[in-house]
């Protein structure tokens, strides 16, 4: 009886890896397809501030081996971005027999909303928070003073907002999965308002650079969309756990 119990979970075990070795794979060919241009992907990707630098936009690298190590962080970190829907879907593959069917219905669309979101963050920080966040910067510095930031600095800022942007637009896919799971209501969430409007600052506050103009940028797309789930959840009424085994059991029969 041991061995029967052991040998699924081996299997599983065994497509757990394989799918693993999959998106690690994948993302090794991405990274090695794109380093040859790292260096080009870099000014594409700090474009929004060498546009506000003066003296063509000269920036340094105050470390030895920051020339090689911050593109290959780059493009590294740009491989795994553009591995994420493949990644999920390996994620999503390997859990899938195991959801109800209701569960598998609002699985892909979910799926597919929150890929498209979380790029949409990324796209929203590079062409509005960046330009507004780089322009404050560069516009408020005493005279006499060189702006020339380190090329490692600019990179580690940049990708801590495209996270940031990229993880607070999928406020409207959490809204809808607690709502959808019997969490919370979508009557709770309304009258909890002011609370929420309070914390997207606060949580602005804390994953963005210490500036008004980004912790604000941040904020209020974050209310948007948390109003914007809020929308959708009307759409929906959770099943309690009695009709969700009694559908289960008649798809069974």
């Amino acid at each position: 009886m041991s061995t029967d119990q052991e040998q699924p979970l081996v299997s599983h075990l065994i497509e757990l890896r394989n799918r693993l070795l999959k998106s690690v794979l994948l993302v090794l060919a991405l990274f090695l397809s794109m380093f040859y241009f790292a260096n080009d992907l870099y000014l594409i990707m700090v474009e929004p501030l060498s546009n506000l630098l003066p003296n063509t936009g000269d920036m340094i690298a105050t470390g030895v081996a920051s020339p090689f190590l911050v593109p290959f962080k780059m493009t590294m970190v740009l491989a795994i971005l553009l591995a994420i829907p493949f990644i999920l879907y390996q994620i999503w593959s390997f859990i899938a027999p195991g959801l109800y069917q209701h569960e598998k219905k609002f699985g892909i669309p979910l799926l597919i909303s929150s890929i498209i979101l979380f790029y949409a963050g990324i796209a929203f920080a590079y062409f509005v928070v960046l330009p507004l966040v780089f322009g404050f910067f560069t516009a408020t510095g005493p005279d006499g003073v060189s702006f020339l930031p380190d090329i490692a600095n600019i990179l580690n800022f940049i990708l801590k907002i495209f996270f940031a942007f990229g993880i607070a637009f999928e406020i409207p896919i959490a809204t809808f999965l607690m709502v959808l799971t019997g969490m919370t209501t979508v009557q709770s969430l309304s009258e909890k308002r002011p609370y929420i409007f309070l914390g997207c600052f606060v949580v602005g506050m804390l994953v963005t650079p210490p500036d008004v103009i980004s912790q604000t940028v941040l904020a209020l797309p974050m209310y948007s969309l948390f109003e914007i789930g809020v929308l959708f959840s009307r759409m929906i009424k959770p099943r309690d756990n009695d009709e969700e085994d009694q559908g289960d059991n008649s798809i069974a029969g």
